[in-house]
């Protein structure tokens, strides 16, 4: 798994710190500069790690493997430290009594503890830099704000770690102590956290990029840092492209348009969740939402699609959300993108194949009357068509995988009709050309001295070849079905060679033929009618041709 890990300390006086390792591990030596820290430097150290990890929730033993360690990731980081300073948590939390308690809030930004120790009572504090530190006694508090401001915009989250001594006052109780004096507190230190980005991050983002899907990052860090791992993962470049929950807060006349141009929303509060999605939906955006917090799950619900954390979110998350990953992965979220377009793609080739196939037969029977020609086939051949044809072709069609470029696409509007102008267009020409070869086809069979049965007969062989000959243009419907492999999609060759085989098994099948009015055809009908069938093979080929020609013309050239 990630962990938050603390990388990088402040320390007034002994200035930064390097802390190596990452993770859960307590190994990683304290060095400056490569040196190993002089007794002064560590002691401090151990003394902000102190505080840090008797403020704290988290349960950490170095011992316990993957049930060793349980809470928040910042409250890991620091008991991990802790450890590496030669400190026991545990050992600490019994001699320090915890009398009163203030958790973290994303209002608060910082989380306060007081503690009876064995030499009096102590208030530790750790939270946001800008919050802490001028609630501490400093000289120069600018100064150490603008260290934080480095330490963020090189992409550590940046907390601040105070204590204080405090008199135990007659009648007064611990709550009332600790919020009266939370002020005039001695700072321990800046620590620096990096939380490691998944190797398989950047390459989803670029993906959503490559898809069409704009990627924002909502997150409570301070904008610096917020703007220095946005830069990384490619999401954002710029100071502009960022917006702070306080700009959200003060409103104004063009915060849609801000929040609808921003990238990054750093310092962001729950309520300003809501808001940002509200904005967002406002400026004609689709929003998908991912989280994983209480604090998330009214965004979430608000968001188009919610997006939760299967195994590290909260139950309210997953109960507000409408998708849950399971593997609390980004780059799941690309994948379900190519693969519900695929799904969708896969739907329009079964409606394209079922409707383009039944409009042909309908062309077929119409001009037949208007010409005057016998019915060109009886009800059960009909019926039998439509049995052999619509089946498994139609299951092997859905299970077509993956075309390639999915992801090359632009997004679809939700408001995109099923039948837009591509099916339109490709649905009347495919049945214009199958009903009218095969009518100019009965109607010549007829007029050339044809019996009813024998060119009801030719005519059921064509029209089973036609559709099993269609199906292939339905696998795409701006690719080449000579550039699609056969091998994609095996189910679908054969549902193909299953159908076909199945009617010419028909016609030798005694009592079934009878009933179906079938015979077997000769050879030399056979070289007649592959050329017919295969007549829509090249029209809806030609057609693709046009239309990536179209799409070539229609896009500016440089320069």
């Amino acid at each position: 798994m990630n962990q938050l890990t603390v990388k990088r300390l402040w320390l007034p006086d002994h200035g930064f710190v390097e802390v190596e390792g990452s993770g859960l591990e307590i190994d990683g030596p304290l060095h400056r500069s490569g040196e190993k820290l002089s007794d002064a430097t560590h002691d401090a150290v151990r003394s902000l790690a102190h505080s840090a990890a008797l403020c704290n929730d988290a349960d950490f033993d170095p011992q316990g493997g993957a049930d060793g360690y349980s809470g928040d990731t910042v409250d890991l980081a620091f008991l991990v430290l802790a450890w590496k300073a030669g400190l026991d948590a545990g050992t600490l939390r019994k001699t320090a009594h915890r009398l009163a308690e203030r958790p973290f809030s994303a209002e608060r930004k910082y989380a306060a503890s007081l503690h009876q120790h064995a030499d009096g009572r102590l208030i530790h504090v750790k939270g946001a830099a800008e919050i802490v530190v001028p609630l501490c006694d400093l000289a120069d508090p600018d100064r150490v704000l603008d260290l934080a401001d480095e330490m963020a915009s090189r992409g550590y989250r940046v907390l601040a770690v105070a204590a204080k001594r405090v008199e135990d006052r007659t009648g007064a109780s611990a709550p009332e102590t600790l919020d009266r004096e939370i002020c005039g507190m001695t700072l321990l230190g800046l620590a620096g956290f990096i939380d490691p980005l998944r190797p398989e991050a950047r390459q989803a983002v670029a993906d959503c990029h490559r898809a069409g899907v704009d990627v924002r990052m909502i997150t409570g860090d301070h904008a610096a840092t917020a703007l220095a791992i946005a830069r990384d993962l490619g999401i954002a470049e710029r100071p502009d492209e960022v917006v702070t929950g306080r700009e959200i807060a003060a409103g104004g006349a063009d915060l849609v348009e801000r929040i609808a141009s921003a990238r990054v929303f750093a310092r962001v509060e729950p309520a300003h969740k809501v808001e940002i999605v509200q904005a967002l939906q406002r400026a004609g955006h689709f929003v998908a939402m991912t989280g994983d917090g209480v604090n998330d799950a009214p965004a979430l619900h608000r968001a188009d699609l919610g997006v939760a954390m299967g195994r590290d979110g909260t139950d309210a998350a997953r109960d507000a959300a409408d998708l849950v990953l399971a593997d609390d992965n980004f780059a799941s979220v690309v994948v379900g993108i190519e693969e519900g377009r695929a799904a969708y793609a896969n739907i329009r080739k079964v409606i394209y194949l079922a409707i383009s196939t039944g409009a042909a037969e309908a062309v077929m029977f119409l001009l037949a009357l208007a010409m005057g020609l016998p019915l060109p086939l009886t009800a059960i051949q009909l019926l039998w068509l439509n049995l052999v044809t619509n089946g498994g072709q139609h299951v092997a069609l859905a299970a077509e995988g993956s075309e390639k470029g999915l992801l090359d696409r632009p997004p679809r509007s939700p408001q995109e009709p099923l039948f837009d102008a591509i099916m339109i267009r490709q649905t009347l020409l495919s049945g214009a050309v199958i009903g009218l070869v095969s009518t100019a086809a009965f109607a010549w069979m007829i007029a050339h001295g044809w019996s009813e049965f024998d060119a009801r007969n030719t005519l059921l062989f064509l029209m089973v070849a036609f559709e099993n000959v269609h199906v292939f243009n339905c696998r795409s419907e701006s690719r080449s079905a000579f550039r699609i492999p056969l091998s994609a999609n095996w189910a679908l060759i054969v549902a193909v060679v299953g159908a076909q085989a199945l009617h010419i098994g028909a016609a030798f099948t005694p009592g079934f033929s009878d009933l179906l009015g079938l015979e077997p055809l000769p050879l030399s009908e056979w070289l007649l009618l592959v050329p017919l069938a295969l007549s829509v093979l090249l029209v809806m080929e030609g057609d693709k041709l046009l239309r990536s020609w179209g799409r070539r013309s229609s896009v500016p050239r440089a320069g």
